[in-house]
């Protein structure tokens, strides 16, 4: 089931939105990727980055539009970088079969560049 479905149940909604929060807010919880972009950035940056990412909670209907917290733009020293979260299953091959359900779900977040877009 995809939280995109028009049937999807506002439960699940919530128990995404809560898994990529704790996401993005303690980052260990699950896998964190840096695009060669962002990775090749000073140390200094990268953590700056980083924790405006954790930071985050502007979240509006327009950038969030399935109320599962799942993207955002952050600036730091004058550049915007992206952060996306995404739900794949245990062997991370595919999409999660229920992104609601941590017990088959592993989840990512990558930090980029508005070129990496």
């Amino acid at each position: 089931m995809s939280c995109h479905d028009e049937d999807a149940r506002p439960d699940a909604t919530a128990k995404i939105r809560a898994l990529n929060d704790q996401l993005r807010r303690t980052m260990p919880h699950g896998r964190v990727l840096l695009t060669r972009a962002v990775a090749d950035l000073d140390p200094a940056t990268v953590l700056a980055i980083i924790k405006a990412v954790k930071a985050f909670d502007n979240f509006t209907p327009q950038n969030d539009r399935y109320f599962e917290h799942d993207f955002g733009k952050v600036e730091v020293e004058e550049t915007e970088y992206f952060w996306k979260c995404d739900a794949y299953d245990l062997n991370m091959e595919w999409g999660s079969p229920d992104p609601a359900d941590d017990a088959v779900t592993k989840r990512i977040i990558t930090i980029m560049t508005a070129q990496d877009l």
